[in-house]
């Protein structure tokens, strides 16, 4: 596809202003002008419209086309949820803080205070807080939380213990706020290593973070056995919600042990995500971390009305501007209020067996590190194609050829060649048996035909990148600045 500057055609226009009836300005001075040249491009109305028009249509996305993306959850986002948060338009958020504020906004604090709630029964917690603006937002909020939950104790600690299978946020997150990180291997039977966790296991540890099910798509059958051992070394646990939609309804982390945990609403509960966000990370605790929670926090009054909670010493403070991103929480709130407990509990279900259904479909060409039955995710392995020379990686971009989003690749890291499918709930039979018959082909062809899948793409604009150098040597700018 053509580049629009390549389309532009001298004195080829779209759009005739007027003449300008305001008196030009003095011209800027030349230090302050660009030095190199920016002509725009020429061109009519109809050129726009269409160059932007099939820029979009090459677009991926849930909305148009299976988005198997591992480890993020990315199901359909319905649209009656983008009418939901269309009520709340008129409310601006700046709203209850202003003098008499609160009585315009009961509607809104309601919704955040009742979301609040939904989301602490879901995970077993005794209070949430919306303010976090994403996932990895909420992880720092959490270990924030911690630190003063500890300083306030006067416990002296100084470790954060986290598998080696962890998303990366979590080790850095708790390095920012000043603790050191411990790594615990993964056990041959695919959950964090029980005995090298016991040796590491002292006074000094602070927390251990866990995301259950891992991001091998296994959930640990010793979790309430580690949150335990946690506890009698004064440690607090914290759980990574990343994966909380393979759990809904059947686990609550709260029961099992877990003192802090993080919700991405952008992924458990049906709000878009990625470019198509903005995320969100409400963060939940149990009773003794109250006290810690962010501020304002929104909270029922004696006469039932709701109002803003200021008077809190030990908060840790905003972590956000006003109440967070208040139009996904209104999402949410939503989908929560539409499925209601049995439907969010078909979620959980129906993720686990699509998962499964995909893994015992693939699992005879791809090799699968961990053969047992998954949860919401499984993670399998190229390394039957490398015998070819063909990587992950090489598969990846054969798929966007066919159409499809590629799966999460070379992640967890322990997993070599790893490619980790996650097809949610939301998917049909028809469309992971047209993905399975897609990937089923890619290892044949590995076998036969190793240079199909190592020259793809062809059907996108460019080719293979080094996507290395692509990242750290961005330029964007079409004149080469």
């Amino acid at each position: 596809m053509e580049l629009i500057y390549e389309k532009s055609v001298a004195g080829r226009r779209g759009v005739r202003l007027p003449a300008s009836d305001v008196p030009p300005a003095a011209e800027l001075p030349s230090q302050y002008l660009r030095s190199v040249d920016t002509t725009l491009p020429e061109l009519s109305e109809l050129d726009v419209v269409r160059h932007f028009t099939q820029l979009s249509r090459r677009n991926i996305g849930v909305d148009s086309t299976f988005y198997p993306l591992g480890s993020c959850t990315m199901k359909y986002n319905a649209k009656a949820l983008e009418e939901a948060a269309r009520l709340f338009a008129p409310f601006h958020p700046v709203t209850p803080l202003l003098p008499g504020g609160e009585r315009h906004a009961q509607g809104g604090l309601a919704m955040l205070h009742q979301m609040g709630g939904f989301l602490a029964e879901i995970t077993g917690m005794d209070e949430v807080t919306c303010q976090p603006l994403a996932g990895a937002h909420g992880e720092m909020t959490g270990i924030m939380l911690i630190a003063a939950y500890h300083k306030a104790k006067g416990n002296r600690k100084k470790y954060v213990i986290v598998p080696d299978s962890s998303h990366g946020t979590n080790p850095a997150s708790a390095a920012m706020v000043g603790y050191e990180i411990i790594t615990i291997p993964t056990a041959p039977y695919g959950d964090m290593d029980l005995d090298a966790f016991r040796a590491a296991l002292t006074d000094e540890v602070a927390a251990v973070m866990m995301t259950c099910p891992n991001t091998l798509g296994l959930f640990n059958p010793h979790i309430k056995e580690i949150c335990d051992l946690a506890h009698a070394k004064g440690a607090l646990v914290y759980y990574d919600g990343a994966n909380l939609n393979a759990i809904l309804g059947q686990v609550r982390p709260g029961d099992v042990g877990f003192d802090v945990v993080h919700v991405n609403l952008h992924k458990t509960f049906g709000t878009p995500h990625g470019s198509g966000g903005p995320g969100s990370g409400p963060v939940g605790v149990k009773k003794e971390l109250i006290p810690f929670l962010p501020v304002p926090r929104v909270v029922k009054a004696a006469d039932n009305r709701f109002t803003l909670m200021t008077d809190a010493p030990q908060s840790i403070g905003r972590t956000a501007n006003y109440f967070g991103n208040f139009g996904v929480m209104a999402k949410a709130y939503a989908y929560i209020l539409m499925l209601g407990r049995e439907g969010l509990i078909e979620v959980s279900e129906l993720a686990v067996l699509n998962a499964n259904y995909v893994m015992s479909r693939l699992k005879d060409l791809y090799e699968l590190p961990y053969d047992q039955t998954c949860m919401h995710e499984c993670v399998f392995s190229a390394s039957r194609q490398l015998q070819h020379d063909v990587h992950a990686i090489d598969i990846a971009k054969f798929l966007i050829d066919k159409g499809y989003h590629p799966p999460t690749v070379y992640f967890p890291l322990i997993v070599r060649e790893a490619i980790m499918i996650e097809p949610t709930e939301t998917e049909s039979k028809e469309t992971l048996d047209a993905f399975i018959a897609v990937m089923r082909e890619a290892a044949l062809l590995a076998g036969t035909d190793p240079d199909a899948l190592k020259k793809a793409p062809l059907t996108t604009p460019v080719g293979r990148l080094d996507e290395t150098k692509a990242a750290r040597e961005q330029n964007v700018c079409y004149f080469g600045c």
